[in-house]
């Protein structure tokens, strides 16, 4: 008895004394916790500049300004006009509404406070299904419109034929009826060969350009299996529309590819089918390899951006300040992200920077991709600017900003935090030296920079837009590409174009060209187009003259012509180029700016090809115009469907070959990558190396290097290791602060395409 009393008075010891443990260390992490204060979520050092409402000249339309536009429309008896999402083709359709840019001149009297602000008006589409046409009107002033003009001629010299028109709700949901009949008509062979049925079906993707000569609307339709990352599996079944009536009762299917084999008619399919005389595809069960659910349960959290002396940038509207810089921005529905009087120590050096277009160039076997050439504008890049993910898309505290817009809905239309801002540690010192010799020290600066970000998910593709303001007076415009490939079944003589990377797919070979507007502004508008580079010289030494070596010279160039700027990625570049002022630095230098351009593209379309004339930009690694309010985009909205006529062809900016001496210049970036898909494309594309960009970058701009007087430096000599007077990470561990997190919220499908809704 003795023996169990001690027994069970040792155990309730043991219970009592891990009690007691665990209520002391929950006291230990409070008090821990309560000497570890929350970072301040208000700003400790004050702003360097205050915002500027003038910014508010190139602000996006807001959701009142979109309305007023609209009900100003309909209005408008003799226009009349539709807003139904589901209008049909042969109806006049308001299919967009943005802002109409102001002229540059009026624009800048206004920001330097010589001129009044600009009126402000939209510009908007109307497919006039009715009449056979296209026409873009300005409308204003905003707020409260009272009159509208027809600016299509002003604007393109030429009509817009309605074939030349993106393909809407409306159309969609018509096409989808149509091939519905399609597979009524085929239900053995979609039953066999697809496993379609009742709760079953095919999910359609199109190819682009639609035909081969201007006036064509036939699109070749793929088809996939209704699964998790469909564009990775094709079926083999491809399907030739001609949708180029405006009356779906017109509608007719030209072809059909069955398994490698065309047929002209449904009937001809079936009956060849139900004969045997066919070679079948037999369906069956596909794994589940396009899915991005983790493979794994998620069980850590990586590093996380937290800001312990507050947020060093502030947003007022559609304005910017960080540090030094200052900006505008804006969301195009058309062309995406755009930035305008971009300042660094209150002088401008860029009045727009601006992504212009996205093309890509498909090689295949198969009709659906065999011609496919997307120009991404035309479907609309900004349009596609969805809700950005906390901590995935973008750090979990950044600042998130709502964009509107209004292209084929009938209201405008709020994608919450589809634009993100944030200051960013990029990983390593902006500049550092260890002096190992002589006067022993060390000075460095971390390499904070401020990045401005959208994504925008177009089909299968995602691209991550950056904008990047560094402390040293760079500005960097960058894409990123993700996303699924797209892909085709895999048939005989289809690994001359891509590589298998699944069960009967091919991920097919294609480029990715890239195009951004930099309208630079070197201390004013009077600026000249430069260039540098090296060449090796024989020279004797000076002090051996019967020696030589051959040394590093330095050549300059300053380009005079439109055509002389035009440099070709077929062509030897200069290493160096450069919008420069004829003013001078303290060392007597012209002050300028470079365009340092990363790209890794493919060969362009050759131009002896009927749709190369729309993507003309891509012939150019940089194209250097004079500027003009008349050529504001290198592309437009009605590229992709009337690719042989393209409404803008930007070789012909540069067929007048005016002088750039002493002119307003317009700089025309392209940059982009090839892609040959390959097996780690599965499931989806990294953004790692598939990408490229421009840097603007000070050349002899200033006197010295501007984050020189940041207050990121940090200094040290021996016996001051543990100061904080020049080095602020020595007082880090005393300063330490727990970060305030925002809360997780998404509600990005809210504003997704939805066919099924219209149908």
């Amino acid at each position: 008895m003795v023996e169990r009393r001690m027994n069970s008075l040792v155990k309730w010891a043991l219970v009592v004394f891990v009690l007691a443990s665990i209520i002391l260390n929950i006291v230990l992490i409070d008090i821990h916790s309560s000497r570890a204060p929350k970072c301040s979520a208000q700003r400790v050092h004050p702003l360097k500049r205050k915002h500027d409402d003038r910014s508010l000249t190139f602000a996006d339309l807001t959701r009142e300004e979109y309305l007023q536009v609209q009900e100003y429309l309909l209005r408008q008896k003799d226009l009349d006009i539709s807003t139904n999402q589901i209008t049909k083709p042969s109806e006049n359709f308001l299919f967009l509404i943005e802002l109409s840019l102001p002229k540059k001149a009026d624009v800048l009297a206004y920001l330097d406070g010589k001129g009044a602000n600009p009126i402000r008006e939209a510009t908007t589409v109307v497919f006039h299904g009715k009449l056979g046409y296209i026409k873009e009107y300005v409308v204003g002033p905003l707020p409260n419109p009272i009159y509208h003009r027809d600016v299509t001629e002003e604007r393109y010299k030429t009509e817009l034929p309605i074939t030349a028109r993106t393909v809407t709700i409306g159309e969609y949901s018509l096409m989808f009826k149509f091939l519905e009949q399609i597979f009524s008509k085929l239900g053995k062979l979609m039953k066999e060969s697809f496993d379609v049925g009742l709760d079953k079906n095919l999910n359609a993707f199109e190819q682009m350009p639609r035909g081969v000569r201007s006036g064509d609307r036939k699109t070749w339709i793929s088809f996939f299996r209704d699964m998790a990352g469909m564009y990775i599996h094709p079926v083999g079944f491809e399907v030739l529309l001609n949708h180029e009536s405006v009356n779906a009762s017109d509608w007719t299917v030209e072809r059909l590819l069955y398994n490698g084999q065309y047929f002209l008619t449904v009937e001809e399919l079936q009956q060849k089918y139900d004969a045997g005389s066919v070679k079948k595809i037999v369906y069956k069960e596909a794994p589940d390899y396009g899915s991005l659910k983790p493979r794994n349960k998620p069980l850590e959290i990586g590093p996380q951006l937290f800001y312990a002396e507050g947020k060093r940038y502030s947003i007022s509207h559609n304005h910017v300040l960080y540090l030094d810089w200052s900006f505008a921005f804006g969301l195009s529905s058309l062309t995406g992200m755009r930035v305008f009087d971009v300042r660094f120590n209150g002088e401008r050096i860029i009045y727009e920077l601006s992504v212009q277009e996205a093309m890509s160039v498909y090689g295949s076997v198969t009709p659906g991709m065999i011609l496919t050439k997307f120009l991404d504008s035309s479907i609309g890049i900004g349009r596609f600017a969805h809700e950005l993910v906390r901590g995935v898309d973008c750090p979990h505290e950044a600042t998130y900003v709502d964009t509107y817009r209004y292209i084929d809905v009938p209201a405008p239309v709020r994608f919450r935090n589809s634009i993100c801002v944030f200051e960013h540690n990029m990983g390593q010192p902006l500049r550092r030296h260890f002096s190992d010799f002589f006067h022993n020290s060390y000075g460095g600066m971390v390499n904070s920079a401020l990045v401005f970000r959208t994504i925008t998910a177009i089909g299968n593709y995602d691209y991550m837009w950056d904008f990047i303001f560094y402390q040293s007076g760079s500005v960097e415009a960058k894409v990123h590409a993700t996303g699924y490939i797209s892909s085709s079944y895999l048939l005989d003589g289809s690994q001359r174009h891509g590589h298998q990377v699944a069960e009967n797919v091919l991920g097919n070979i294609h480029t990715h060209f890239i195009n951004f507007k930099v309208d630079l502004d070197v201390l004013g508008v009077n600026n000249y187009f430069q260039t540098k580079d090296m060449e090796y010289v024989n020279v004797s030494l000076p002090w051996m003259s019967d020696r030589y070596a051959m040394v590093p010279q330095l050549v300059e160039k300053q380009l005079t012509t439109e055509q002389e700027a035009a440099l070709r990625y077929d062509t030897k570049t200069p290493r160096y180029l450069h919008i420069a002022s004829n003013k001078t630095n303290r060392w007597g230098h012209q002050r300028s700016y470079r365009l340092q351009v990363f790209s890794f593209t493919g060969d362009h379309l050759p131009e002896s090809q009927p749709e190369e004339r729309a993507m003309s930009w891509a012939r150019y690694k940089v194209a250097i115009t004079k500027h003009k309010d008349s050529e504001q985009t290198s592309s437009s909205l009605y590229s992709q469907n009337n690719i042989w006529s393209p409404a803008v062809d930007f070789s012909k900016y540069i067929e007048d070959n005016e002088s750039i001496e002493d002119e307003d210049l317009v700089a025309w970036v392209t940059t982009g990558f090839l892609h040959i898909p390959h097996s780690e494309d599965i499931p989806n594309t990294v953004t790692v190396g598939n990408g490229g960009g421009v840097l603007l970058r000070p050349h002899n701009y200033f006197d010295e290097d501007p984050s020189i007087h940041s207050a990121d430096g940090v200094y040290m000599a021996p016996g001051s290791e543990h100061s904080c007077d020049n080095n602020r990470m020595a007082c880090l561990a005393q300063e330490t602060c727990s970060p305030v997190l925002e809360p997780f919220t998404y509600h990005g499908f809210e504003g997704v395409m939805k066919f099924e809704d219209s149908v």
